[in-house]
């Protein structure tokens, strides 16, 4: 699957986020079991599963046949960023097939001395076909991540970073800012606890909707709740539980 044939399978959807790391109640050890909440997603109509480990992204693709984005989450010292901070964890999504690969693309520090940009441009100029989504958390990095070339823009650390605004809900304002902006998909993720967040989300106002039925239903399959996302007129959803970095836990 190409990638405006990707885009066009999310178009309107819900994608379903499908993980657990080491500490959480679904996480087990000796093998993945995450693939049987991706079947059950698939059951309700998601078009594609976002995972965040090796063994799940193999587990997940081959138990649905759905494309994955897939990320690692590793803190490494020196770090501030997590998903997928290095090339070895972009190496490995590569390897083992991922459909598109999620990064942690806010300004934060890397305990390599590298910049996040010289970081993208080295991942750009190695894997050149890979579709590659960044994960920010407010508007700067949002540009920052488009302007380098990233296909998609997701707003999973707002809220989780110094420099994005903590709010009890989603970050509405960040994701339409982005969709007016942009010329890629923007998907909003993040403090999405309710059906009428979602529903706001994919609508992409601020206001308040007529009525829930105008827009598609929701499932939901992740140990948080759904997030809503959009490009341009068109909608996404996905969400993204990040690891704890003292901002609290999605």
């Amino acid at each position: 699957m190409n990638k405006q044939e990707l885009f066009e399978q999310i178009k309107g959807q819900m994608i379903i986020s499908c993980q657990a790391i080491p500490g959480e109640p679904l996480y087990v050890e000796e093998k993945s079991v995450m693939y049987l909440m991706a079947r059950a997603a698939k059951m309700a109509g998601t078009p594609a599963i976002r995972t965040s480990s090796i063994r799940d992204v193999a587990a997940i693709k081959e138990e649905t046949g759905l494309p994955v984005i897939g990320l690692v989450k590793i803190q490494y010292p020196g770090f501030e960023s997590y998903i997928t901070p290095t090339m070895k964890e972009v190496d490995e999504l590569v390897a083992v097939g991922s459909d598109v690969i999620a990064l942690d693309c806010t300004l934060r520090a890397r305990g390599d001395g590298k910049t996040i940009n010289e970081f993208i441009k080295e991942v750009r100029q190695k894997y050149p076909d890979a579709i590659l989504m960044a994960d920010i958390s407010n508007y700067e990095e949002g540009i920052n991540a488009w302007k380098l070339g990233m296909d998609i823009v997701g707003t999973t650390m707002s809220g989780y970073t110094a420099d994005s605004p903590h709010m009890d809900g989603p970050d509405y304002e960040l994701v339409s800012r982005l969709s007016k902006t942009v010329d890629v998909p923007v998907i909003g993720e993040g403090k999405i606890h309710y059906p009428d967040q979602a529903v706001k989300m994919l609508d992409g106002r601020r206001s308040d909707h007529k009525t829930v039925r105008d827009c598609k239903p929701f499932y939901g399959c992740s140990e948080e709740p759904i997030g809503g996302a959009r490009w341009g007129q068109q909608h996404w959803i996905s969400e993204e539980p990040p690891l704890s970095q003292g901002y609290g836990r999605e």
